[in-house]
């Protein structure tokens, strides 16, 4: 693991890889701007207090006059967002996500109004023998929650 990584995470094809080891408060914020940075009902961030990117580097998107947007370049991952007050990370681009478990919600005004019940949603177990046949020809090209020395993997020759 490199020097101040005792936290790793990444963009989902490998490309750009972080580490970190003084993470703050981690949080979900319902702006609209995370809602659209994210594709998401919300934005889940952490503070990063001294993150180093150990892989490529991310683009950046001028979200707002305060704010700007990491993200990798070649598949899209949200994985940042930076003020003058410091770097926030997402937490699910860390390779372990557990480690940065939400504490508080903010910025409510823009909160979905359904976002309350989705944990109180149906939960459909059921899957077709032709969902199951599906899932299991699944070969995923995703980055490992690991780091790795080389990504993507070099492949032989047949």
């Amino acid at each position: 693991m490199p020097p101040n990584s005792s936290h790793t995470g990444g963009c989902q094809c490998g490309a750009v890889r972080f580490g970190v080891t003084r993470l703050g408060r981690p949080s979900i914020c319902h702006c609209r701007m995370c809602q659209k940075a994210f594709g998401s009902f919300f934005g889940p961030l952490v503070t990063a207090h001294n993150a180093v990117w150990t892989r490529g580097e991310p683009k950046w998107f001028q979200s707002s006059n305060a704010a700007r947007r990491a993200f990798c370049g070649d598949c899209g991952t949200p994985l940042g967002y930076e003020t003058r007050f410091g770097l926030e990370l997402a937490i699910g681009a860390f390779d372990d996500p557990s480690v940065a478990a939400p504490q508080i919600q903010v910025n409510l005004a823009d909160k979905l109004p359904f976002f309350d019940g989705l944990t109180s949603l149906p939960v459909s177990t059921h899957q077709s023998d032709e969902w199951r046949d599906f899932l299991a020809g699944i070969h995923s090209n995703q980055h490992p929650d690991h780091d790795t020395a080389d990504w993507p993997p070099q492949r032989e020759d047949s």
